[in-house]
C-alpha cells in the first residue's frame, strides 16, 4: 500500500486522541466541567466532536493509505485483517482486567471504528471518488427518512425527543447480544452506524478534495467551502432530525464533518504550509500511535482508578490532595486528567523518538 503522511493530519489526530483521553479520565465524574461532558440527549458540546472527528480522520487516512488500489485482492485481504485486529483489541479492552465473558459488550468505540473502517475502505476500493460524496449524502438521507418518518412496530411514529422511541433503540434491543451501554440500547449500536459511516465517507471526500487540486490555496478554499456547505446542511436538517451524538443523527454527522473539514484545512495552513515553529512532538506522538495511546489509557484505568493493583486508588488520592490545598473540585478533576495524559505521553513520546509506529 502506497502511503502518504501529512503532518497536519497527524496533529489533528493527535489532538483528537488527547481530548478523548481527557474527557474519558477525569479525576472524578462527580466534578467535570460541562464542555467536557457529552450532551445528555439533543445538543452538541466540544466533547461530542471527539469521536466523529476521529472517524473523519480515519476516512481521510484511507484515501492516503490505500493509494491507487492497484492490487484489489491484496488490498481487500489487508482491509479485512486490519478491521478484525481493531475489533479484537476493542473486545480485549472491554474484558480487561476481569475477563468476564458472560458480560461482554460486542459494540463500542474500537468495534465501531473497525466496522466503519471495513465498510468505507471497501467503498474506496470499489467506487469512484465522485460517487463517495453522493453515497455519503444518500446514506444520510435514507437514515433520516427511517429515523424520522418510518413507524416503529408496537410504538408507532418515532419520537426523537426521548431515547426509547426510535428505530436505533428498537433494533439494538431486538438484535444486539451481550451487554448494552444503556441497558436496552447502545450509542455505538447497529442503526446509528449509518451516521458513523457518513462521517468517515465525508473524511474520504475531504482527502479527495485535497488530492484533486495542485495549488495549496485551491485545496484550502475548496475544503473551507465544502465545510461551510456541510455545516449549513447540518444545522438546517437539525430542525427535522436534531443534532444528537447518541443517535449519530444525520445533522450531527454533517455539522461535525463540516467543522472537522475546516479544522483540517486550518491545520494544513499552519503546519504544512507555514511550517509553524509551535512544538508538535506531543501531538505527533499521539497522532502517529493513536491505537497505542487509546489502548494504554484504557488499560491503565484499572491501575489509576481502583486499588486492584495498588494499595490506593490514585485518582481519589489526587482529588483529595488537590481539593485539600484549596483547588476547586472541577479544576482538580481536570488537572488529574491532564496528568493522566502526561502519563500516557511517556510511552508515546518514546516510540515517536525511536520512530516506532505500531499499526494494527
Amino acid at each position: 500500500m502506497a502511503q502518504q503522511r501529512l503532518l497536519s493530519l497527524d496533529i489533528l489526530r493527535g489532538l483528537t486522541i488527547i481530548l478523548m483521553i481527557v474527557v474519558n479520565t477525569p479525576g472524578s465524574w462527580s466534578h467535570v466541567y460541562a464542555p467536557l461532558l457529552h450532551a445528555e440527549w439533543d445538543g452538541l458540546t466540544p466533547t461530542d466532536f471527539v469521536f466523529p472527528s476521529f472517524l473523519f480522520i480515519v476516512g481521510a487516512s484511507i484515501v492516503f493509505a490505500l493509494g491507487k488500489k492497484t492490487d484489489q485482492s491484496g488490498v481487500v485481504a489487508k482491509i479485512f485483517w486490519r478491521a478484525l485486529k481493531i475489533y479484537l483489541v476493542g473486545l480485549f479492552l472491554w474484558l480487561w482486567p476481569n475477563f468476564d465473558f458472560s458480560n461482554i459488550r460486542f459494540v463500542g468505540v474500537l468495534p465501531r471504528i473497525a466496522l466503519v473502517y471495513l465498510i468505507c475502505a471497501l467503498i474506496f476500493v470499489f467506487t469512484k471518488r465522485a460517487n463517495q460524496w453522493r453515497l455519503a449524502l444518500g446514506l444520510l438521507g435514507i437514515y433520516t427518512v427511517v429515523m424520522v418518518f418510518v413507524p416503529i412496530p408496537g410504538i408507532g411514529a418515532p419520537d426523537l425527543s426521548v431515547p426509547m422511541k426510535n428505530w436505533a433503540h428498537y433494533l439494538d434491543g431486538k438484535l444486539l447480544p451481550g451487554y448494552l451501554w444503556q441497558k436496552t440500547w447502545d450509542p455505538e449500536g447497529l442503526l446509528s452506524t449509518a451516521g458513523a459511516v457518513g462521517s468517515t465517507l465525508l473524511g474520504m471526500t475531504a482527502a479527495s478534495i485535497y488530492k484533486s487540486y495542485e495549488e495549496t490555496s485551491d485545496k484550502l478554499f475548496a475544503m473551507m467551502r465544502r465545510g461551510f456547505v456541510l455545516l449549513a446542511l447540518g444545522y438546517s436538517l437539525s430542525y427535522v432530525f436534531p443534532i444528537n451524538k447518541a443517535l449519530w443523527s444525520s445533522s450531527f454527522t454533517l455539522v461535525t464533518a463540516g467543522a472537522c473539514m475546516q479544522a483540517w484545512a486550518l491545520c494544513i495552513y499552519v503546519f504544512d504550509v507555514k511550517k509553524s515553529a509551535f512544538p508538535t512532538h506531543l501531538m505527533e506522538s499521539f497522532g502517529k500511535n493513536p491505537i497505542v495511546a487509546y489502548a494504554l489509557s484504557s488499560i491503565l484505568v484499572s491501575v489509576f482508578y481502583s486499588d486492584r493493583f495498588l494499595p490506593v486508588a490514585i485518582n481519589s488520592e489526587m482529588m483529595e490532595f488537590l481539593t485539600g490545598i484549596g483547588v476547586a473540585p472541577k479544576l482538580s478533576s481536570l488537572i488529574y486528567a491532564l496528568i493522566y495524559v502526561g502519563v500516557i505521553s511517556v510511552p508515546t513520546l518514546i516510540l515517536f523518538k525511536r520512530k516506532i509506529f505500531i499499526r494494527l
